[in-house]
């Protein structure tokens, strides 16, 4: 069963490693016979919805392509800004046109964001337990993934984003914390609580998430 993504957080909530094996995701054409009927802004210079939704496109999905090109392709046509892109598309005469849109990957900023998100929901997991010594949000279940999260004595949190379908992940993030011991710790040259640059350590993590999505277990 795939594992999308797995993060590391400090213990003052900063992401300091991110493995992703997201999969890639499908385009989705609509047709559009006047004025598109979202809200769009610019964010991270892509032209995003921030509101409505239809045919499976909703918040989060950017455009990618206009009548089957893909937009760097048109800017001589739309031109090379975002506001440029809203001219075009606001205006009438370009109709029936059909866009492609695509929820891109999660960016650097993104990532960072959610791994705070989650620090500060995890407190409050904490405080809102009617039971004293909660051990904290252990995992989170949606209709399209299950995110698991580990967390050691010294508070650092392993956290697994993976397929619904996976049974429980904690042999799998211990196992990371293992490889966090013996690659990143004792490193002389890492600083604890900062950014792992380790190539042996996202060598044993890539092999970890490769044999439990193959063989369902974590050791040789």
């Amino acid at each position: 069963m795939p594992i999308y993504y797995v993060f590391i957080i400090n213990r003052a909530g900063g992401l300091i490693y991110d493995y992703s094996n997201a999969p890639k995701c499908v385009e989705i054409e609509l047709r559009f016979e006047s004025a598109i009927d979202f809200k769009m802004e610019s964010i991270d210079s892509r032209p995003t919805v921030v509101l409505g939704e239809r045919g499976g496109v909703g918040i989060g999905y950017t455009v990618v392509k206009i009548n089957g090109k893909p937009l760097s392709e048109l800017t001589d046509i739309t031109g090379s800004s975002f506001a440029s892109l809203m001219q075009f598309l606001g205006n009438e005469e370009n109709y029936p046109l059909s866009l492609h849109f695509a929820r891109p990957a999660l960016s650097t900023n993104e990532k960072i964001i959610l791994s705070s998100m989650f620090h500060s929901f995890y407190a409050i997991g904490v405080q809102l337990s009617p039971v004293a010594a909660s051990s904290g949000i252990r995992v989170l279940e949606t209709d399209t993934f299950r995110l698991h999260c580990f967390q050691t004595l010294t508070g650092m949190k392993f956290l697994s984003v993976s397929d619904v379908n996976t049974p429980n992940l904690d042999h799998f993030l211990q196992r990371i914390y293992e490889h966090y011991v013996d690659y990143a710790l004792k490193n002389p040259f890492y600083s604890l609580d900062m950014p792992i640059r380790c190539e042996l350590f996202d060598s044993n993590v890539i092999q970890t998430v490769e044999r439990y999505e193959k063989f369902g277990v974590v050791s040789q």
